[in-house]
């Protein structure tokens, strides 16, 4: 019987591309398994549909889903919310139950804890809101005090910056309602309009500083005039003057 003996090299080279055949097949299973294809190292939660970028984001959250997070600490608390957007550095940090927020501004609703459809939009806007819910501010420090209002509306620089409990206003302009804590129901258009009003309900003020004197009345309509002190139900249109005709 006739025997061929293989070189030594050639015993070699072919160990070697068996070993390196081995290796691809290994990385190739890794790559196309579903456990590597659903591993995000950063930017992404694919198994929830969580999106962060930034230092601490949503590090906390544990079956939340559908949330976006972008700046240092946002959504840092979340556990269990879905579908909220925080926007900013502290944007929702506190948050661990509210769903579908959106929070844009440094510390924007920073404390909520479990208030829902709740928009921010401006630096500290909605910043103390622990529990309120369907607020609109937009602006830097619009609502900024909130605890557990609901329903309300503020676009202007500290509109309703001082509300706590009130429910159901609206404060459109610069300093609107910026003094509200409890009052109800307010509708304040123009820069420092019902400024004044702490506890008052059911006012309506219309132009820069209409209704300013308010404090605690209810039931005024101011238009184009600033009211009187605690007065109530009271209709007061333009200034106190001779009207001329023309």
């Amino acid at each position: 019987m006739k025997t061929t003996t293989l070189p030594l090299q050639n015993l070699m080279n072919a160990s070697r591309s068996c070993a390196f055949l081995l290796i691809l097949f290994a990385f190739a299973c890794f790559v196309l398994s579903p456990q590597a294809r659903a591993t995000c190292q950063q930017g992404c939660d694919l198994a929830n549909g969580n999106t962060f970028l930034g230092d601490d984001t949503l590090v906390n959250n544990t079956t939340g889903s559908e949330n976006t997070a972008i700046g240092g600490g946002a959504l840092l608390s979340n556990s269990t919310g879905i579908q909220n957007t925080g926007v900013g550095s502290g944007a929702l940090l506190f948050n661990t139950t509210g769903e579908l927020n959106t929070a844009t501004g440094h510390i924007a609703l920073e404390l909520n804890s479990t208030g829902s459809q709740n928009m921010a939009t401006g630096e500290s806007a909605l910043y103390n809101n622990r529990s309120g819910n369907f607020n609109t501010a937009t602006g830097r420090q619009a609502m900024q005090n909130d605890v557990d209002g609901s329903q309300n509306t503020a676009a202007g620089f500290a509109a309703l910056f001082s509300n706590t409990h009130g429910n159901l206003n609206t404060a459109t302009g610069y300093y609107a309602l910026i003094s509200n804590t409890t009052g109800k129901r307010n509708a304040a258009d123009g820069n420092a309009a019902l400024m004044n009003n702490t506890t008052g309900s059911d006012n309506i003020a219309l132009g820069d500083e209409a209704g300013r004197n308010l404090t605690t009345g209810d039931h005024n309509i101011d238009i184009g005039n600033r009211g009187a002190v605690a007065e109530a139900s009271t209709i007061r249109i333009g200034r106190v003057g001779t009207q001329t005709a023309t």
